[in-house]
């Protein structure tokens, strides 16, 4: 749970959009959302998209700008069916003493029990429906059961590459103005690089931005853990089975993103794994990529993932 103390630390709250227009966003999707606030009412939602792209931003956004009153839940921390028999049936059956419209936005709902927390949300959808709307977001829309698919307006949060350039050229001038404000030295090279790396988790950015920033300034040592000569000298530990120099190389490099590197893990394939060990590579990276989203310690599945790849694979 973040504090008050906490959100004017972080620049992910500190500086997160109040309004729509300040959303980092395909103008489509804004426009969508911008007729929702124009109307001034809202339908159930269902956002769906990659971590850190502006589906709570968004929720909290709408919110503000209906004016309505809304309460937060984390489904990652508090997924149990007793968190809607309590705090959200509390909040969603009374009456708003400000007449404000009411919203329970439930982030990270992929993680609420399918069987018993997500059954139970779809009656409650119902039963508050005169008095209550609910905003789910979600990372994999497909841990979301059917009967809340159909409940909800369905948003994808995805960015078509023509839209790319122009959306992390925004996001540059956003993350630029932060340093700015921040009173942070920086090389816009080195930033440019770090929204291309990260692209399109504005999230992360920020917080390696932040990370980073902690010694007055932002330079090119910031892109040192994961450069391509430490990657080919993980390429070059795999190929030579040395798990213990493998597990070196992890604990040296346990702030990389999981997803940055099984993706060039994959991109890589051709020219590293010989061609009848790429199937396994693709099912190997695509298990563990999945298993990403709940295990605790990254760091050990990541390792698991890279143990699995030395024991299955044959390298060129």
């Amino acid at each position: 749970m973040i504090d008050s103390r906490d959100e004017m630390f972080l620049w992910v709250e500190k500086y997160r959009p109040q309004k729509i227009d300040d959303c980092v966003l395909p103008q489509a999707l804004k426009d969508t959302f911008r007729q929702y606030v124009e109307q001034g009412e809202l339908p159930n939602f269902l956002f769906t998209g990659s971590a850190g792209v502006g589906k709570t931003t968004i929720a909290k956004a709408l919110c503000n700008e209906i004016g309505a009153e809304f309460m937060m839940i984390n489904g990652s921390e508090e997924s149990g069916i007793d968190t809607l028999r309590t705090k959200i049936k509390g909040f969603a059956s009374t009456i708003s003493l400000t007449d404000a419209k009411k919203v329970v936005i439930l982030d990270e709902a992929d993680y609420l029990n399918a069987n018993s927390t997500q059954p139970a949300l779809r009656g409650f959808i119902e039963e508050f429906a005169n008095n209550c709307r609910f905003i789910l977001t979600c990372n994999f829309k497909n841990r979301i059961i059917e009967p809340i698919h159909s409940r909800c307006s369905v948003v994808e949060f995805k960015i078509d590459s023509k839209d790319k350039q122009e959306i992390a050229a925004t996001f540059f001038k956003r993350a630029v103005s932060i340093l700015k404000q921040e009173q942070i030295e920086f090389d816009p090279k080195v930033v440019a690089e770090l929204i291309t790396k990260h692209f399109p988790d504005y999230r992360r950015i920020l917080n390696e931005l932040q990370r980073y920033s902690v010694s007055g300034k932002i330079d090119s040592g910031i892109l040192v853990n994961m450069s391509e000569e430490s990657f080919k000298g993980l390429i070059k530990l795999l190929k030579e089975k040395d798990f213990t120099e493998v597990r070196k190389w992890v604990s040296k490099n346990s702030d990389s993103d999981t997803t940055s590197l099984f993706r060039e893990l994959y991109d890589s394939a051709a020219t590293t794994i010989e061609p009848n060990s790429v199937p396994q590579l693709v099912l190997i990276l695509a298990d563990y990529q999945y298993k990403a989203a709940f295990v605790a310690d990254h760091e050990l599945n990541i390792m698991a993932a890279l143990t699995e790849i030395m024991a299955q694979c044959k390298f060129k």
